[in-house]
């Protein structure tokens, strides 16, 4: 019997219908797992002062941070010193053997930008120790308690510190741990590290080496990020996965940030080889090293997260045996809603060319199914490239057009706003994407330009698994889920429910692994790389576009005057999306302008050479804002006069001398033999400073120096610059400093001393900042420099 023809038809107008309905059902599905993943980097909510004792209270913890934070104290001063009294008295009270390790310690990293030289600095570290019952090791919970010149440090690191005062508090109200819980509070890291440098280098406690966890701040909110690890840290990567509560962290991160110039403390613990996990929130980049960084814009959900995570890590690593804790590969890790996937980083490799197989197999039923022809698949890997390449550029210009507009930013590490500038770079991708789709679709085929992208996802998979095995899921696990939903559509009727399952699990994978580094890139990176955000942005369509197609008038089966309405609006999602990058960027400009409480960033220090009386203002603008083109008008080296502020080409100004003595310069002993000349000298600050220096002409070769009793090696520098080997000593002792060079013999050297105190308030021809005008985040903002020549 057939099929009555008024059936046969609802039939064929009801499969459409149903498909749609599955089509959207897995968009709203993919939706809902994307709000899954921004759901779980949301930090959590912060603890009263009245939670249970064994637990971790932001609450409590601020408390600490309002009197770390409550004025700037940079290492050596008075402001300092009461906030290691603080420290102290709150550590002993707890009834830990709590001392302070008085040194003078090198620098770890390479912070300093001293000009052809070492840096050094006197430091004066917090240290306590909670006592295990049966140590296999010994585990150090470690964050920085001065900050910088510029600003209180309310979350860099006063933060750090106020949870670990709270770990402290947490951990002594409960059962001891098995091993050694060591609480190590440096001095000087905004310096030089030199705290940690002198702990990790020297200090007893650190002989045995053992476990490090590094609290930092870099910005006022947002998640804990686990961002840097020691190397081969499976085992420790898996500690993380099942103790840290809110376990936010990625191996593309760790493998980023190994290949940096950035360092915080975790560098001398990693030089002298302890493992350990380095975690900060880097969100509200704009307050970094500024004086806005006030505990007022502390978010104390992201401090809870810290204390919660530290206090979990302590637990579980005060109960494990440390010594089982070696391993001999990294892992690949990545943050999932509730959890932290891991594997063998050795698989990396092996799971490209297992995507980039499937991706090929896939391209082949494609060929033999008639879903495409070779030509067209072919057209569909190149045309893949098109968004790619294009978005990031997009973000890029995008971003120029907004920092012409508003110069600011160029000074910022990222707007004070910044959310809506971001959804811009997200629109603009999504509009580049939407377009090339557009144009690409009828031409090319849905199948071809779905094979195009996950082609190229598998081949930046194999990429990163030879380049940044750490980063290789990224386009590894979309490809390969990709690659496994085709086949799996392949194999089922297409009018079936097969395909929009298939493809809808592909892409909840894509949103699972590509969404959260879409999320963090942008903190992390700053706006002025977000085409790397929107490069993600786009692998992260590329991967979804098949559910997207599921909504495409041809994909519904629809026919007729439907078909012909549907083909005419298909453009407009990616007009809309063009229009709301548009938006978004001009919303951020209106939402985000400098003013009293978001001040416009700007850089100016004062130098004088008290030898000659000449002075000038000093900025690192490159394009000076209005207020410091007040000062600065010309380019000069600073390494030229003043070679402790380093190689920078700065803007220069002339300026009025002020009457303040240049550092003294004794000689102590001059010993001239056949093979060296031993130089001793006293450099003796005449004010109160922050950092002292002393560097030789670059025509002298120094061997080998001592300071304070640390032995330093020398060097030979190019003499294109007057000034060569030297030394900058941060947080000196008003009694001076004992330098003594070994250098050439038969040579007369020439010194340049010069030290330096913060703030120009006094300072003739300065005039006070506007409200709307602020100080960039920069070790030499407000810098006041005196210098000298003493030719021997």
């Amino acid at each position: 019997m057939g099929v009555p023809p008024t059936r046969a038809a609802d039939r064929a107008l009801a499969r459409p219908r149903r498909r749609l309905l599955a089509a959207a059902a897995a968009l709203a599905a993919l939706l809902a797992v994307g709000a899954g993943v921004l759901v779980d980097l949301a930090t959590p909510a912060p603890r009263p002062a009245t939670a249970p004792a064994d637990q971790f209270s932001a609450d409590r913890a601020y408390e600490h941070v309002k009197v770390v934070a409550a004025r700037p104290h940079v290492a050596g001063s008075p402001a300092n010193d009461q906030v290691r009294e603080h420290l102290v008295g709150v550590l002993r009270g707890l009834g830990l053997e709590t001392t302070v390790q008085d040194t003078v310690a090198p620098e770890a990293g390479q912070l300093s930008g001293a000009a052809g030289g070492a840096t050094v600095a006197r430091v004066r570290n917090v240290v306590a120790r909670l006592p295990g019952t049966a140590a296999t090791g010994r585990v150090f919970l470690v964050a920085h308690y001065d900050s910088v010149q510029s600003g209180p440090g309310g979350n860099d690191d006063a933060a750090g510190t106020a949870s670990i005062l709270e770990v402290a508090r947490a951990l002594t109200a409960g059962p001891r741990p098995r091993n050694d819980i060591v609480f190590v509070l440096t001095d000087a890291e905004e310096a030089c590290l030199c705290g940690a440098s002198a702990f990790a280098g020297s200090h007893p406690l650190a002989a045995d080496g053992g476990v490090v966890l590094n609290l930092e701040a870099r910005g006022s909110t947002g998640p804990v990020i686990m961002f840097e690890t020691s190397r081969d840290n499976a085992k420790l990567v898996d500690v993380f996965g099942r103790a840290a509560p809110h376990p936010v962290g990625t191996s593309f991160a760790v493998e980023i940030y190994r290949a940096l110039p950035n360092d915080t403390d975790f560098t001398a613990f990693l030089d002298h080889d302890f493992v350990g996990l380095n975690s900060a929130y880097i969100d509200g980049g704009a307050i970094y090293h500024t004086p806005l960084d006030v505990p007022a814009v502390l978010d104390r959900g992201s401090l809870q997260m810290h204390g919660d995570n530290a206090l979990g890590l302590a637990r579980e690593f005060g109960r494990t045996d440390l010594t089982t804790l070696h391993a001999d590969h990294d892992a690949t890790y990545f943050p999932v809603p509730g959890g932290l996937v891991r594997y063998p980083g050795w698989l990396s490799l092996p799971l490209g060319l297992l995507a980039l197989v499937a991706v090929g197999l896939l391209g082949w039923l494609l060929r033999r199914r008639g879903r495409a022809t070779t030509g067209r698949l072919a057209a569909g890997v190149g045309l893949a490239l098109v968004p790619v390449v294009v978005a990031p550029l997009g973000a890029w210009l995008l971003w120029a057009a907004i920092t012409r507009i508003r110069p600011g930013y160029v000074e910022l590490l990222d707007p004070y706003r910044p959310v809506w500038y971001r959804l811009a770079v997200v629109a603009l991708a999504a509009a580049v994407l939407l377009t090339w789709y557009a144009l690409t679709r009828r031409w090319a085929g849905p199948a071809a330009l779905a094979f195009g992208g996950l082609t190229w996802l598998a081949l930046f998979g194999v990429l990163l698994a030879v380049l940044v095995p750490g980063g290789a899921y990224l386009a590894t696990l979309p490809a390969l889920a990709g690659a496994l939903a085709g086949l799996a559509a392949l194999a089922t009727r297409l009018d079936g429910p097969g395909p929009v399952v298939a493809v809808a699990l592909a892409g909840a994978v894509a949103v699972v692994i590509l969404l959260p580094t879409v999320v963090l890139l942008f903190p992390a990176l700053g706006m002025a790389m977000g085409g790397v955000a929107a490069l993600f942005a786009v692998l992260l369509g590329l991967a979804t576009l098949p559910v997207v197609d599921l909504l495409h008038p041809q994909a519904g089966g629809q026919r007729g005057l439907l078909a012909l309405r549907a083909r005419r609006l298909a453009p407009l999602p990616a007009a809309a999306a063009g229009l709301a990058a548009v938006v978004l960027a001009g919303v951020g400009l209106a939402v985000d302008p400098f003013d009293a409480a978001h001040p416009v960033p700007t850089h100016l220090m004062y130098a004088l050479d008290a030898g000659t009386g000449e002075a000038r203002w000093l900025s690192r603008e490159d394009e000076p804002q209005p207020w410091t083109a007040g000062y600065v008008d010309g380019a000069v080296s600073a390494a030229d006069d003043f070679p402790a502020l380093g190689d920078a080409r700065l803007r220069s100004g002339p300026a009025r001398a002020v009457d303040l003595p240049a550092p003294k310069l004794e000689v102590l002993a001059d010993a001239a033999l056949i093979e060296q000349r031993t130089l001793r000298v006293r450099v003796t600050p005449q004010r109160p400073v922050r950092l002292l220096s002393l560097h030789v002409d670059s025509g002298t070769v120094v061997t080998s120096a001592r300071v304070a009793g640390l032995e330093l090696a020398g060097g030979r520098f190019t003499e294109e610059r007057p000034w060569g080997f030297g030394i900058v000593f941060h947080a000196p002792p008003p009694e001076g400093v004992e330098i003594t060079l070994v250098m050439a013999p038969r040579h007369r050297p020439t010194l340049r001393v010069m030290d330096a105190s913060d703030g120009l308030t006094g300072v003739p021809g300065f005039r006070p900042r506007p409200p709307d005008v602020g100080v960039v985040g920069s070790h030499s903002s407000e810098m006041l420099a005196v210098a000298r020549t003493y030719p021997l």
